[in-house]
Protein backbone atom coordinates (compact mmCIF):
# COMPACT_ATOMS: atom_id res chain seq x y z
CA UNK A 1 0.00 0.00 0.00
CA UNK A 2 1.68 3.34 -0.94
CA UNK A 3 1.30 6.69 1.34
CA UNK A 4 -0.70 9.52 0.19
CA UNK A 5 2.12 11.74 0.42
CA UNK A 6 4.11 9.30 -2.04
CA UNK A 7 5.63 10.86 -5.20
CA UNK A 8 3.28 11.10 -8.55
CA UNK A 9 4.64 8.42 -10.70
CA UNK A 10 6.09 9.85 -14.17
CA UNK A 11 3.68 8.05 -16.45
CA UNK A 12 0.62 9.12 -14.45
CA UNK A 13 -1.68 11.21 -16.52
CA UNK A 14 -4.39 12.36 -13.81
CA UNK A 15 -1.41 13.57 -11.30
CA UNK A 16 0.02 15.42 -14.61
CA UNK A 17 -3.83 17.10 -15.04
CA UNK A 18 -3.99 17.50 -11.60
CA UNK A 19 -0.38 19.62 -12.33
CA UNK A 20 -1.97 21.59 -15.20
CA UNK A 21 1.28 19.48 -16.84
CA UNK A 22 -1.43 17.77 -19.19
CA UNK A 23 -4.50 19.12 -20.87
CA UNK A 24 -8.23 18.22 -19.70
CA UNK A 25 -11.82 20.29 -19.66
CA UNK A 26 -11.72 21.33 -16.00
CA UNK A 27 -14.69 21.84 -14.00
CA UNK A 28 -14.35 22.72 -10.47
CA UNK A 29 -10.17 22.62 -8.79
CA UNK A 30 -9.19 23.21 -4.98
CA UNK A 31 -6.57 22.48 -2.92
CA UNK A 32 -7.56 18.77 -2.92
CA UNK A 33 -9.05 17.73 -6.23
CA UNK A 34 -9.81 18.93 -9.38
CA UNK A 35 -12.79 17.66 -11.92
CA UNK A 36 -12.32 17.07 -15.22
CA UNK A 37 -14.75 15.81 -18.56
CA UNK A 38 -13.45 12.67 -19.02
CA UNK A 39 -11.89 12.13 -22.67
CA UNK A 40 -13.85 8.64 -23.30
CA UNK A 41 -17.22 9.13 -21.71
CA UNK A 42 -20.43 6.69 -20.98
CA UNK A 43 -22.59 9.67 -21.73
CA UNK A 44 -21.69 13.58 -22.39
CA UNK A 45 -21.41 15.28 -19.24
CA UNK A 46 -19.03 12.34 -17.82
CA UNK A 47 -16.99 13.55 -14.66
CA UNK A 48 -13.70 12.46 -13.05
CA UNK A 49 -13.35 13.84 -9.44
CA UNK A 50 -9.66 13.11 -9.11
CA UNK A 51 -7.43 13.70 -5.67
CA UNK A 52 -4.30 15.86 -6.87
CA UNK A 53 -1.91 13.81 -4.76
CA UNK A 54 -1.00 10.73 -5.69
CA UNK A 55 -3.43 7.21 -4.68
CA UNK A 56 -3.79 4.21 -6.56
CA UNK A 57 -7.12 3.06 -4.38
CA UNK A 58 -9.56 4.15 -1.14
CA UNK A 59 -6.40 2.45 0.79
CA UNK A 60 -4.42 5.23 -0.15
CA UNK A 61 -6.74 7.73 0.88
CA UNK A 62 -6.62 9.71 4.30
CA UNK A 63 -10.16 9.69 5.16
CA UNK A 64 -9.95 14.05 4.98
CA UNK A 65 -9.37 13.77 1.32
CA UNK A 66 -11.61 10.51 0.90
CA UNK A 67 -14.67 12.42 1.83
CA UNK A 68 -13.37 15.56 0.44
CA UNK A 69 -13.77 13.66 -2.79
CA UNK A 70 -17.50 11.83 -2.06
CA UNK A 71 -18.62 15.73 -1.09
CA UNK A 72 -17.38 17.04 -4.61
CA UNK A 73 -19.02 14.13 -6.03
CA UNK A 74 -22.28 14.50 -4.46
CA UNK A 75 -22.01 18.19 -5.81
CA UNK A 76 -21.33 16.94 -9.06
CA UNK A 77 -24.13 15.40 -9.62
CA UNK A 78 -26.40 17.92 -8.35
CA UNK A 79 -24.74 20.12 -11.29
CA UNK A 80 -25.20 17.34 -13.62
CA UNK A 81 -28.76 17.85 -13.19
CA UNK A 82 -28.98 21.44 -13.28
CA UNK A 83 -26.90 21.76 -16.24
CA UNK A 84 -29.19 21.32 -19.23
CA UNK A 85 -26.89 18.22 -20.09
CA UNK A 86 -29.40 15.44 -20.47
CA UNK A 87 -29.78 13.73 -17.08
CA UNK A 88 -32.53 11.75 -16.19
CA UNK A 89 -30.35 10.22 -13.30
CA UNK A 90 -26.93 10.22 -12.43
CA UNK A 91 -24.24 7.45 -11.46
CA UNK A 92 -21.60 7.89 -9.15
CA UNK A 93 -18.74 4.79 -9.51
CA UNK A 94 -15.72 3.97 -8.36
CA UNK A 95 -13.05 1.22 -9.57
CA UNK A 96 -11.17 0.07 -7.33
CA UNK A 97 -8.88 -2.10 -8.95
CA UNK A 98 -7.84 -3.72 -12.26
CA UNK A 99 -10.27 -6.59 -11.47
CA UNK A 100 -13.36 -3.51 -10.58
CA UNK A 101 -12.26 -2.54 -14.39
CA UNK A 102 -9.94 0.83 -13.17
CA UNK A 103 -7.92 1.75 -16.47
CA UNK A 104 -5.78 4.10 -14.53
CA UNK A 105 -3.91 3.77 -11.44
CA UNK A 106 -4.86 7.06 -10.01
CA UNK A 107 -7.67 6.84 -7.53
CA UNK A 108 -10.82 8.90 -9.42
CA UNK A 109 -14.47 9.00 -8.78
CA UNK A 110 -17.06 8.78 -11.88
CA UNK A 111 -20.04 10.72 -11.92
CA UNK A 112 -22.16 10.91 -14.71
CA UNK A 113 -25.55 11.59 -16.29
CA UNK A 114 -27.56 8.72 -17.31
CA UNK A 115 -31.00 8.37 -19.48
CA UNK A 116 -32.76 5.47 -21.15
CA UNK A 117 -31.39 3.74 -23.63
CA UNK A 118 -27.86 5.48 -23.24
CA UNK A 119 -25.96 2.24 -23.58
CA UNK A 120 -24.44 1.56 -19.81
CA UNK A 121 -25.21 -1.44 -18.28
CA UNK A 122 -23.49 -3.85 -15.15
CA UNK A 123 -24.29 -7.12 -16.41
CA UNK A 124 -23.78 -9.28 -12.93
CA UNK A 125 -25.58 -12.29 -12.61
CA UNK A 126 -27.65 -11.05 -8.98
CA UNK A 127 -28.53 -13.83 -7.29
CA UNK A 128 -29.64 -14.05 -3.72
CA UNK A 129 -27.35 -15.53 -0.71
CA UNK A 130 -28.44 -17.69 2.56
CA UNK A 131 -28.54 -15.51 5.90
CA UNK A 132 -25.80 -17.48 6.89
CA UNK A 133 -23.19 -16.70 4.35
CA UNK A 134 -24.62 -13.13 4.18
CA UNK A 135 -23.80 -13.27 8.27
CA UNK A 136 -20.58 -14.99 7.80
CA UNK A 137 -19.60 -12.27 5.70
CA UNK A 138 -20.90 -9.44 7.69
CA UNK A 139 -18.88 -10.91 10.23
CA UNK A 140 -15.64 -10.99 8.41
CA UNK A 141 -16.20 -7.00 7.39
CA UNK A 142 -16.99 -6.43 11.01
CA UNK A 143 -13.55 -7.92 11.53
CA UNK A 144 -12.03 -5.27 9.27
CA UNK A 145 -14.06 -2.20 10.89
CA UNK A 146 -12.71 -2.87 13.91
CA UNK A 147 -8.98 -3.40 13.07
CA UNK A 148 -9.09 -0.45 11.07
CA UNK A 149 -7.28 2.61 12.18
CA UNK A 150 -7.95 6.08 11.65
CA UNK A 151 -5.01 7.66 8.45
CA UNK A 152 -5.61 11.16 9.41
Amino acid sequence: MSEPTSPRPRECLFCAIAAHEAEASVVHEDETVVVFMDLHPVTPGHLLVVPRKHAVGPEDLDRATSAHVWSVGHRMARALRRSGLRCEGVNVFLADGEAAFQEVLHFHLHVFPRYAGDGFSIAAAWKERERALLDSEADAIKGALAADLPRD
